[in-house]
């Protein structure tokens, strides 16, 4: 076990990660300056669209277009996103990296922003239609359709697959027997496999119910239990409100080079900033777009906005109250060992008293197995893509079921070094796409802008921009993108 996580830090993830970042910064201020940075001037558009509620939604033709609403694929994609990355990645991050690690997380998600808004937008936009008026695509859907590329949609849909089916599967069931071992001083190996049995069980009972039945168990652990994430994290700054100016300091000064931090490099927080960063956020690696795309919505951009406030929401919010937990409730020894969700739980109970220990493992155990949901929903929309058989569905949930298993007994360092490559492999396939496709999501959003110029609610339909090809639907059938007086903007 331990050569192989040593072939996979040393020889591979530290040449991937020596390019991806750059990477990632590229594409993002490219994004940014040619939406002329909608990540910040379209806030308040994001906040409406995640709410809105479109006609057809909760209705008898909720059946036949589809019916997941905007803020259902919100949860769906911030159920594969909130988990284990905001909890125990943070942690990961600030151990190997210091305190700077958090401000280059902070960067990537305001960058990957407008990253975040044209993957979602293509997604949307070349969107499919399956025979119960459902509706599911993604990367691998813009890369055929949009670049007539169907060699690297077929490698992004296995990439993916592998990736979210089985790699971050695997780290969130690792977090969770880390944190139930911390609150119940258990770490031998039969503890292990019974949570990870239990994990499995649940996960099978869910997933072989589609999903409707995903995000409707979503968009109920997802909104609540980062809610009570929040508010305790709120009780913590207050009660160690003196000591917030410094720590935001150390970030700050330690991420620029600015203060010294012993044992903590800023080339190493500005590395592991930016693996949790992507980790926790996702901005770029094309997998909220499949969530994204399953959203009923009257034009394209609106999903695009919502999606970057996911970005948002993630990483700005979640991320920075689990940052601010270990740096106020304890005293990380930087780029030693690696800690996982353990620091959290130990930082929480400094600071509030041993409850805070299992009020971790509480909020971990519900966000990070929602994530297993939401990573499993985006692994099944590409082997949807790559075969239509319903026995090859059913054997990848089998093999699903076990790296969920796996995930309990293999090693913390193993199973984050292995998310890290594939997800520097899933950023360089989803960019070859979405760079030359930008143009496209650049039309959608003036056309977008227009309309709301013009005090309309923004409707979009294939034939307002007849230069797209291969587009699907927005045909003018779903009731969504029918426009009637009550529609204009007050």
């Amino acid at each position: 076990m331990e050569s192989i996580e040593t072939f996979v830090t040393g020889t591979i993830n530290d040449n991937l990660w020596t390019v991806v970042p750059w990477l990632l910064i590229a594409a993002g201020f490219y994004f940014g300056f040619r939406t002329v940075v909608v990540q910040l001037r379209m806030i308040p558009d994001m906040f409406r669209a995640v709410v809105e509620k479109p006609r057809g939604i909760g209705h008898d033709e909720d059946k036949e277009y589809g019916g997941i609403s905007a803020f259902k694929a919100f949860t769906i994609s911030a159920a594969s996103r909130v988990g284990t990355g905001n909890i125990a990645g943070v942690a990961v991050a600030i151990t190997l990296g210091g305190p700077g690690a958090v401000f280059w997380m902070w960067m990537i998600a305001i960058i990957g922003g407008a990253t975040a808004f044209i993957e979602s937008t293509l997604a949307q936009l070349w969107k499919s239609r399956d025979s119960t008026g459902h509706y599911h695509g993604g990367p691998a859907y813009y890369m055929t359709r949009g670049m007539n590329a169907k060699w690297l949609a077929l490698i992004f849909a296995v990439a993916i697959s592998i990736t979210y089916g089985f790699v971050y599967n695997s780290i969130q069931t690792n977090s969770i027997v880390e944190v139930i071992g911390g609150s119940l001083g258990r770490e031998d190996m039969s503890f292990k496999m019974v949570v990870g049995g239990v994990l499995a069980a649940l996960t099978a009972v869910v997933i072989f119910g589609g999903v409707y039945r995903i995000a409707n168990v979503t968009q109920i652990i997802v909104p609540f239990m980062a809610v009570a994430y929040i508010v305790v994290a709120l009780i913590v700054i207050v009660m160690r409100i003196g000591e917030v100016p410094g720590i935001i300091a150390d970030i700050v000064g330690h991420a620029l080079g600015l203060r010294e931090i012993a044992g903590a490099a800023v080339g190493a927080a500005f590395m592991n900033g930016m693996r949790r960063g992507l980790f926790s956020n996702e901005a770029g690696q094309g997998s909220a777009p499949n969530a994204a795309a399953t959203a009923t919505v009257s034009h394209p951009v609106k999903q695009g906005l919502v999606q970057t406030l996911g970005v948002y929401f993630d990483t700005l919010v979640i991320c920075s109250i689990t940052a601010f937990i270990i740096l106020l409730g304890s005293d990380p020894a930087y780029g030693e060992t690696v800690q996982g969700a353990s620091l959290t739980q130990e930082a929480l109970a400094n600071v509030v008293g041993s409850w805070g220990t299992h009020f971790v493992t509480f909020i971990l155990f519900f966000l990070a197995f929602s994530s297993i949901l939401g990573n499993y929903y985006l692994a099944q929309a590409n082997i949807q893509y790559l075969t239509k058989s319903r026995m090859w569905l059913n054997v990848f949930r089998v093999t699903v079921i076990g790296f969920v298993f796996f995930g309990a007994v293999g090693s913390l360092p193993l199973v984050w070094a292995m998310g890290d490559t594939f997800a520097a492999t899933m950023v360089i396939i989803n960019l070859i796409a979405i760079v030359p496709l930008a143009g496209v999501a650049i039309k959608l959003l003036r056309n977008y802008g227009e309309q709301r110029t013009a005090g309309h609610d923004p409707v979009f339909h294939r034939d307002m921009l007849p230069e797209i090809k291969n587009v699907e639907v927005w045909d003018g059938s779903d009731p969504v993108t029918r426009r009637s007086l009550k529609d204009h903007v007050k």
